[in-house]
């Protein structure tokens, strides 16, 4: 009864550790799914390896994509050590025929119990060498890894949690002529003790070096990588290296979920209004005021609509690229956007966003509309004669550009007009507070017209503008 008890328990946390890699993969497993797949894996039980593996992804995959990660995690977390291969043996310095029979015995329980999982592990039969590593791993912390630099160390902590250095130690007494402990006191007896111990003493390093890396790929890589995300999420947008590039990538996707997420469970919560005592208690004065028929307080809700002018010019096209990349990654919340762009005259880039590949479209625009000379007030010029009808009490327009026109006239007037007809006009800056004003920036004239000016220097500023805009509609 304790062993099986033991054996639960040691399940529990094998699925522990699998929900743990797959959501350091990506996959968002709930508490409720990994309830869900605790309860369906304790039918099916871990004997069959496909079973397994199409119970877990039914409970704890939501999507195609997240199934794909299900797949690969189990792939890799339930991934069994190397069978042994036929002239292993021969590699490892052994003679011909050795292990055929029982392993050498040394009169040490730890010793021996080593020497029997290499010969498990060497006869093909891996599960015992596998059942040993999960533990002793547990024990030295490996699937705390966070950086590939750790592996030496964890691959060391491993094998002394499994006993490696009394094998050592009665390895290297043999190697001394030392056979005073050993029950294998004869010539041939020592040489076969002696070719057993090494042998498993290299098979065991190779093992431990293999579920090391392993447990790096599961949750030290994940790790990293989040890491490094965080650095380019907080780096200066206008400083991104080509691999920051393809991490923010990812990271702005992440981030533009979270949003998503979370305004639409707002919207969810308006939409089911509150509680009207009042007309509740009257429609239901025929039933002696039981509250058969319930009436409810709506709040009306505008559905997000933004409209975004981006100025696409020099060092400005760096933000702007991440803040489209946000907005199309928002296209279920946001319904109704709209995108320009404008160096000098102002252009729809909505279709080419709409119809290529986001790195395609943006070049294209950076290309066809950024080389010109910088006209905030021709940009708006031409907003208002193509495009005001775009503009109305439920339109955010959110402008991104540091305001320097090169002298031109900014246009006060059609501004002004721009954000009386709009529910709210937010700007983001690539340029710090301290420069609005200098030079041929026009940010000071345009501030008092403009319903939140702030500083956008990263990712992060980006998602808190983006939030503070979505929930202007909450």
């Amino acid at each position: 009864m304790d062993s099986h008890l033991g054996l639960q328990a040691g399940l529990d946390s094998q699925l522990a550790g699998f929900i743990r890699a797959l959501r350091a993969a990506g996959a968002e497993a709930s508490l409720a799914e990994a309830i869900d797949a605790a309860r369906a894996v304790a039918l099916v039980g871990y004997g069959d390896r496909d079973t397994l593996k199409c119970t877990l992804a039914a409970a704890l995959a939501k999507s195609e994509e997240e199934k794909g990660i299900c797949d690969e995690v189990f792939e890799l977390f339930f991934k069994l050590p190397e069978r042994g291969r036929p002239d292993a043996r021969k590699a490892d310095g052994e003679g011909d025929g050795e292990g055929e029979g029982e392993a050498p015995r040394t009169g040490d329980a730890e010793v021996d119990a080593l020497l029997d999982l290499a010969q498990q592990q060497q006869a093909g039969d891996p599960s015992a060498m596998a059942a040993a590593l999960q533990r002793a791993g547990q024990k030295a912390g490996v699937d705390d890894i966070r950086f590939q630099s750790q592996s030496a160390y964890l691959t060391r902590q491993l094998l002394e949690q499994m006993g490696i250095r009394k094998l050592e130690q009665l390895q290297q007494q043999l190697n001394q002529a030392g056979d005073e402990n050993v029950e294998a006191t004869t010539d041939d007896g020592r040489t076969a003790l002696r070719q057993a111990l090494a042998a498993a003493r290299a098979q065991l390093q190779r093992q431990a070096r293999a579920h090391v890396d392993q447990r790096f790929a599961l949750f030290g890589k994940p790790a990293t990588e989040a890491f490094l995300r965080e650095v380019a999420v907080e780096r200066p947008l206008g400083r991104m290296s080509p691999a920051d590039m393809d991490r923010m990538k990812a990271a702005v996707a992440r981030m533009a979920k979270r949003l998503a997420q979370r305004h639409s469970h707002r919207k969810r919560i308006l939409l089911r209004g509150q509680l009207d005592l009042r007309r509740t208690i009257r429609a239901n004065a025929g039933h002696d005021g039981v509250p058969v028929s319930l009436h409810f307080k709506h709040k009306r809700v505008d559905k997000p609509r933004i409209v975004a002018v981006c100025d696409v010019s020099g060092s400005v096209a760096a933000h702007v690229r991440f803040l489209l990349l946000f907005l199309y990654a928002l296209k279920g919340t946001v319904a109704d956007l709209e995108a320009f762009a404008f160096s000098n005259r102002l252009r729809d880039v909505g279709p080419p966003l709409d119809l290529l590949p986001f790195d395609d479209a943006m070049n294209l625009i950076i290309r066809d509309v950024g080389g010109g000379s910088t006209d905030y007030g021709q940009a708006w010029q031409d907003l208002h004669d193509q495009h005001w009808h775009l503009i109305d009490g439920r339109t955010t327009v959110l402008v991104l550009g540091d305001g320097r026109s090169n002298q031109t006239n900014p246009r006060l007037d059609l501004f002004a007009e721009l954000t009386a007809r709009a529910k709210r006009v937010v700007w983001l800056s690539p340029e710090a507070e301290g420069r609005w004003g200098t030079g041929d920036s026009a940010l000071l004239a345009y501030r008092p017209f403009c319903t939140h000016l702030s500083h956008a220097a990263n990712a992060g500023d980006l998602e808190r503008a983006i939030d503070e805009a979505l929930s202007a509609y909450g």
